[in-house]
């Protein structure tokens, strides 16, 4: 099923870890299989190169791979450069992928996007985009439930979601009891996900039995 670069970087897989303090740290996930990706990076401030960016995989062989060759590909680059990057120039890299393992290839590539776009807002250089509850409700769908895989959208954890233009507040109706065991882990990447978007002001969390 795989080429001989497939399994070389599934084997020997090239920037695993984490690094401490990143500029931007994201986690994607795949509604496909439910693999998942936590991916870091480092960006010099003045060039907006890719210093370093390391990844952790919790997925097939095939997640391993695509994640760990984009990472090679992106390193170096600028964050413009980067964003340029696509799906089928990892697949491609790698020698080819089987048909139903090319949403892999899609999750390292949005993984990539998704952080420097948390970089680009943490930073004030994100073009502005019109804010709604269909746009929060698209971010909310990457951030993910890490004990089965799947968005907090999909299992229902978001129950509702407002937005009030004039404040810049954001209203999530949660379904999320404290007990839940990756409780702080999912909150704080509601944070990163929807609180650095430029126009919002604050995001008022209530919770629901």
């Amino acid at each position: 099923m795989y080429s001989k670069k497939v399994i070389e970087y599934f084997t020997k897989p090239k920037n695993v870890g984490e690094i401490q303090k990143a500029d931007a740290q994201v986690t994607e996930g795949s509604l496909a299989c439910g693999d998942m990706v936590n991916l870091y990076l480092r960006i010099d401030p003045k060039t907006k190169v890719i210093k370093d960016i390391k990844f952790k995989s919790y997925g097939c062989a095939a997640n391993i791979a695509t994640t760990s060759i984009m990472t090679e590909m992106a390193k170096g680059k600028t964050i413009d450069q980067a964003k340029k990057m696509q799906f089928s120039d990892v697949t491609k890299a790698l020698g080819g992928l089987p048909p139903m393992k090319i949403h892999c290839s899609v999750l390292a590539i949005d993984a990539l996007k998704a952080a420097i776009r948390n970089y680009e807002e943490k930073h004030g250089i994100a073009k502005p985009e019109d804010i709604n509850e269909s746009i929060l409700r698209s971010r909310l769908r990457h951030v993910m439930d890490p004990g089965i895989g799947k968005d907090i959208v999909t299992v229902g954890i978001v129950q509702d979601v407002k937005f009030d233009a004039k404040s810049g507040i954001v209203s999530l109706m949660l379904r999320l009891p404290n007990t839940h065991q990756f409780y702080d882990n999912i909150l704080h990447e509601i944070d990163e996900r929807i609180g650095f978007i430029p126009g919002i002001k604050k995001i008022d969390k209530k919770f629901i039995e």
